[in-house]
C-alpha cells in the first residue's frame, strides 16, 4: 500500500506539472516530453529500477548514460534528472528490502547522517565545475564508475577464475565498522552524490563489501535505505539549482519504483558473485563510455 500511495503520488505531481506548467528553473534545454518519450522513461526507469533493486542502488547508474548518450540530455541536466528520481526510488526500494531485513539500521543511520553534509558540499562544487569545466564532468564520472567496476568484476569472476573458492561474501545480518568510520565513509559518498548525481548506490555497495566486509545481501539493502536522505537532499538541491527536468525525472521515478519492488523481491534468487559480474560489467562499460568521450572517442 505504501508504495501504491507513492506511485500516485508522483502521477499527481506529473500531472500537475503538465497542466499548471510552472516555470521550474532550467539551466540547459532538455528534449521536450512526448507521449513516446514518457513511455521510453518509464521503461527505461523499470529496467533501471529493476538492476537497482538487485544489486543495491537507485537505478541511477542505468537512467544517467541512457539519457545523456541516447536520450540527448546535456550531462549536467542528466545528473541532476536522475538524481531527482532516485528520491522516489530510494524510498521505494529502500522500503522493500526493509520489510525483508534486509538493512543493517544502525549502518544506515551513520553512513546517512553524515553523508547529507557531503551532499550539500558535494553540490556546490557540482555548480562550480558544471559553470568552468563542461568536458571534465563526463570525465569525472568516467574516473568515478571506473573502481567500482574493476573490483566488481573481479569479484565477480573468482568462483570461476579459482575453482573450489566459496563465492560471495560473509554472511550475517550486520554491517561491521566503528561508526565514525561508516560516518566518515558516508560523507565522501555524499560529496561524490553532489557532484556526480549516482545516489552512492555505485560506491556504498564495492565499499561496504571491501572496506568494511559487508554481507552481500544486506549491503545492497543498507545501500538503498543510506540513498533516502542522500537523494532527498542531492535531488531538491538540483531541481532548485535548475539541472532537472521536472517532467522527465517523475516518469523515470515511476518505472524505478515499479521495477525496484520486483528487484527486492527476487534478490536472494541471485548468487552474490553473480550480482557482482552483473554491477561491474556495466559500470566497466560506462566508465570507458565516459572516458573515451572526454578524449572526442564515442564508443556505442
Amino acid at each position: 500500500m505504501p508504495i501504491v500511495v507513492l506511485l500516485i503520488a508522483i502521477a499527481g505531481l506529473e500531472a500537475w506539472y503538465l497542466i499548471a506548467q510552472p516555470q521550474f528553473p532550467r539551466a540547459e534545454p532538455t528534449p521536450p516530453t512526448t507521449p513516446l518519450r514518457g513511455a521510453i522513461y518509464i521503461l527505461v526507469g523499470f529496467l533501471a529500477g529493476l538492476l537497482g533493486g538487485i544489486i543495491g542502488t537507485g537505478g541511477c547508474s542505468v537512467m544517467l548514460p541512457i539519457i545523456h548518450f541516447w536520450g540527448g540530455f546535456p550531462a549536467t541536466m542528466a545528473i541532476g534528472t536522475t538524481l531527482f528520481a532516485v528520491m522516489f526510488t530510494a524510498i521505494s526500494g529502500g522500503y522493500g528490502h526493509l520489510v525483508r531485513r534486509n538493512v543493517d539500521k544502525r549502518a544506515a543511520a551513520w553512513l546517512g547522517g553524515v553523508g547529507v553534509g557531503g551532499v550539500i558540499l558535494g553540490s556546490w562544487l557540482f555548480v562550480v565545475i558544471a559553470r568552468q569545466a563542461m568536458k571534465l564532468l563526463g570525465l569525472i564520472l568516467g574516473v568515478v564508475f571506473l573502481w567500482p567496476a574493476a573490483r566488481m568484476v573481479y569479484e565477480g569472476l573468482m568462483p570461476w577464475l579459482k575453482k573450489g573458492q566459496r563465492p560471495g561474501g560473509p554472511e550475517g545480518n550486520t554491517i561491521p565498522g566503528a561508526g565514525w568510520a561508516l560516518g566518515a565513509f558516508g560523507f565522501v559518498i555524499g560529496i561524490t552524490t553532489g557532484i556526480v548525481g549516482l545516489g552512492g548506490g555505485y560506491a556504498l555497495v564495492p565499499g561496504l563489501i571491501y572496506l568494511f566486509g559487508a554481507p552481500v545481501y544486506i549491503t545492497m539493502g543498507t545501500s538503498l535505505a543510506v540513498m533516502i536522505p542522500l537523494a532527498l537532499v542531492g535531488g531538491l538541491i538540483k531541481l532548485f539549482q535548475g539541472y532537472v527536468d521536472f517532467s522527465a525525472g517523475c516518469l523515470l521515478a515511476i518505472g524505478t519504483i515499479m521495477g525496484a519492488q520486483v528487484g527486492a523481491a527476487i534478490i536472494k534468487r541471485f548468487r552474490p558473485a553473480t550480482l557482482k559480474l552483473i554491477f561491474g560489467a556495466y559500470f566497466l562499460y560506462v566508465s570507458l563510455k565516459f572516458i573515451t568521450g572526454y578524449f572526442g572517442i564515442m564508443i556505442w
